[in-house]
């Protein structure tokens, strides 16, 4: 029987499971409602931080992008002919192992045991000279296209121009020295010749044309080392157009060469004490002093088919200068305390003085003679692989500071005839 006890208990319990299921519904709906929180709150997270990976990465990106475009810049903007000094030497290097490799009348011991070079050691040295050079060229020519003022400039200065010679003067060298050329080829190698030859007497006409002028006190005041390579472009000019038979252009280079070879050697030797401003560090251009008769007596036998007694004599003067120098290590002591890439101004001398003892002893055929070609050659070899294990252990200082270099420091140049360049 429901009575009202009952009937009381039957609402409170049906009371109780309806607030049961109250709240139950209501943590149900609370769940969800978190649930969609803590769902929201995660894909956000997410999204945040995909933008901020893609916000680093367009950031990084600009970071490495800038810091090429700025390292290319310092390149380009530090970089000059200057550093042709090694594809010079390089160039030397491959012609004096040519010539090593070649045929000989010379039957010495010595001669005969440094003939067994490896042809394929020599192609490979032809071929990093090659490979040194097209980067060194390739570099300039950006220099020219995007820094044009600064490759002027360069010219008007009285080193920076001398090196200008630099790049021409390695071209022949590995014209001549060239594995695959033929002296006979009517196409290649005189086209390729005109092609060196070319930037000579453009830089023939500015620098000695300025001599004559300028009035007279101009050679006096700008004459410096350097401009021995002016001098050398020429005779190595000659040499590479006797060995394709053009003697009549090779008479023309060579004469141009020595006649002013002789003027700058007496202005250069009577010069006043303290009338030198070049710095420490372009001491090891002293060098060029005996490069040029060097090649001159190699010239010279190229035009006369024979190392006669006018190569003889320019051989021995260059001896002479050579041992006046090497005679004098403290000369060179203060530019050697840091490596610079003017070190290589010892190489090129060097490979050519030995180049013409090889032909020298090729001629007279003694043991004296051998001996000396032994004792110059084994210099030459020693200096250049030096140079190259030094410059690959200080890749990092091969674009120099922007004022360590004369050549770089260009606003200290003085153009008028009466004064000295500042370098």
């Amino acid at each position: 029987m429901l009575t009202k006890k009952n009937l009381f208990k039957l609402i409170v319990h049906q009371k109780t499971k309806f607030t049961h299921l109250h709240f139950m519904l209501m943590a149900i709906v609370t769940s969800q409602t978190v649930l969609q929180l803590v769902v929201d709150s995660t894909v956000s997270h997410i999204s945040s931080i995909d933008s901020t990976h893609q916000i680093q990465c367009s950031s990084l990106s600009t970071i490495v992008a800038r810091r090429i475009k700025e390292s290319f810049t310092t390149v380009l903007t530090k970089f000059h002919a200057g550093y042709f000094r090694v594809s010079l030497s390089l160039g030397g290097q491959a012609l004096l192992w040519k010539t090593l490799i070649g045929p000989t009348d010379n039957k010495s011991t010595f001669r005969l045991a440094l003939h067994t070079f490896h042809p394929r050691a020599f192609t490979l040295l032809w071929s990093f000279a090659l490979v040194t050079l097209v980067l060194l060229s390739i570099l300039y020519l950006l220099r020219c296209l995007f820094y044009f003022k600064m490759v002027k400039d360069e010219f008007l200065h009285d080193v920076g121009v001398n090196y200008l010679f630099a790049p021409s003067i390695s071209w022949l060298l590995l014209l001549q020295s060239a594995p695959f050329f033929c002296f006979n080829n009517p196409y290649s190698y005189v086209v390729l010749w005109l092609v060196f030859a070319v930037p000579i007497v453009v830089l023939d006409v500015k620098i000695y044309g300025q001599w004559f002028t300028k009035g007279k006190k101009i050679l006096s005041a700008i004459a410096n080392r350097t401009s021995h390579l002016s001098v050398i472009a020429n005779l190595v000019g000659a040499q590479a157009a006797a060995n394709m038979g053009w003697n009549e252009s090779a008479i023309c280079f060579f004469s141009v060469g020595m006649v002013h070879y002789l003027v700058l050697f007496v202005t250069l030797y009577q010069r006043f004490s303290g009338t030198d401003l070049l710095p420490t560090m372009l001491r090891p251009a002293l060098f060029l002093y005996f490069a040029a008769p060097s090649m001159a007596s190699l010239a010279w036998q190229s035009i006369a088919g024979s190392f006669d007694t006018a190569s003889k004599m320019l051989f021995f003067l260059s001896l002479f200068l050579f041992m006046s120098l090497v005679l004098r290590p403290t000369l060179f002591k203060r530019s050697m305390r840091r490596f610079n890439v003017a070190w290589w101004a010892f190489s090129f001398p060097l490979s050519v003085l030995a180049l013409a003892s090889m032909e020298y002893a090729e001629e007279v055929k003694s043991d004296a003679a051998n001996l000396l070609m032994l004792l110059l050659l084994t210099s030459s070899v020693i200096v250049s692989v030096g140079l190259i294990i030094f410059t690959l252990l200080n890749t990092h200082i091969l674009v120099l500071p922007h004022n360590s270099d004369p050549i770089s420091s260009l606003p200290t140049l003085r153009s008028n005839s009466t004064t000295t360049a500042s370098v």
